[in-house]
């Protein structure tokens, strides 16, 4: 007689992993214990964790970003616990061997520009005195694009249809859009497809969604989706922000002709030089794995004179590695910004550092 699966089977995984979840918590709190962390400060020499940010929560706008809150108790316990803070423009020239060693030691990075990140964001970070880079898509703040990705979202948030079939490139697909996690889910799927595309057959595919849902796409972006404006940029560097490059329209720079890749490193440098005060020498790959770019941007990038580049890699900024490496500096991992607090002490005190390091030894 064949086995029959359990009828329960599903409610148990749910109970494990729910079980799972609650343990790892448990264990992650107990960090925040006084002398817990201490013995893993020495797994921080030589590395820095640098950590990777986008939108703020704006309850008015609708925006599920960061919480603010959380911001302020992380950036609270780095300052008591006296970690070594630092701009990216420091980072890169540490990571090279030029200036104090790394020891304890964070940066704070910011993507693409939203005005959310000069208004809500800025004002935390100034209020303990916090340095953070900011990495603006020019063209968006020009008001020349609004970035493709909240086009996808806007599409399938507006959608009346139960479902939407179109071709993007070649491939057929259908979405259910009953529910609003049957949106969620789409939204999802359709950005990842996307970003496989060059940035032509990403724009036909982004026009065919909207076609399908009967969903008007304004030529700017709603205010939800608004950059911050060049003003703003300049008012939050009076307050010890700094800005980075980050492309003109965020392609990916990987599926882009030899042209326009050296087009969006060139003009985004000199415009970035003509709005902010001092900008960084330092990029930001848009979307920064490392199939998004290649020796090609970072030829381009050490003949501009940049020091360094940032991925979005997750690990370590390793000075051995940066220094062992040929273009080390213009491959620089960070962190996504943890959903806790235990999570950034895990990373920031060395505990994670010394769990790769187990990893890599088994």
């Amino acid at each position: 007689m064949p086995l029959r699966r359990s009828e329960n089977a599903p409610q148990q995984s749910y109970r494990i992993s729910s079980l799972s979840s609650a343990v790892k918590r448990a264990l992650l709190d107990v960090l925040r214990l006084p002398g817990v962390t201490t013995p893993f400060a020495p797994f921080t020499r030589g590395c820095a964790a640098v950590f990777m940010l986008h939108r703020f929560r704006h309850a008015d706008l609708g925006i599920n970003g960061h919480d603010p809150a959380l911001l302020r108790r992380s950036l609270e316990y780095l300052r008591h616990h006296r970690y070594d803070i630092v701009d990216v423009n420091e980072l890169a020239h540490r990571l090279m061997g030029e200036g104090r060693p790394l020891h304890r030691t964070v940066a704070f990075t910011m993507d693409d520009g939203y005005r959310d990140q000069a208004e809500i964001a800025a004002p935390v970070f100034a209020e303990y005195d916090c340095p953070v880079t900011t990495f603006v898509t020019t063209g968006f703040l020009d008001g020349d694009i609004w970035l493709w990705w909240d086009q996808i979202e806007f599409v399938f948030s507006s959608v009346k249809r139960a479902e939407l079939a179109l071709c993007l490139s070649q491939s057929a697909l259908s979405y259910r859009c009953n529910s609003a996690s049957e949106r969620r889910w789409a939204t999802a799927d359709f950005s990842a497809r996307c970003k496989q595309l060059p940035d032509a057959d990403r724009r036909t595919g982004i026009a065919a969604l909207a076609e399908a849902a009967a969903v008007d796409l304004p030529s700017g972006p709603p205010e939800r989706y608004a950059p911050m404006t060049w003003g703003q940029l300049r008012k939050c560097e009076s307050r010890g922000m700094t800005f980075g490059p980050h492309s003109v329209t965020h392609p990916l720079l990987a599926r882009a002709s030899d042209e326009q890749s050296r087009r969006e490193l060139i003009e985004s440098r000199d415009r970035l030089s003509r709005g902010a005060t001092t900008p960084v020498p330092v990029f930001c790959y848009p979307n920064g794995q490392w199939d998004d770019f290649g020796r090609r941007e970072m030829d381009t990038l050490c003949e501009l004179g940049f020091i360094g580049a940032l991925t979005a890699v997750s690990g370590y900024a390793d000075a051995a590695t940066v220094r062992r490496e040929p273009w080390g500096q213009f491959m620089i991992r960070r962190f996504s910004y943890p959903d806790s607090l235990s999570g950034l002490i895990q990373v920031v005190s060395g505990v994670e550092r010394f769990k790769q390091l187990l990893r890599r030894e088994t």
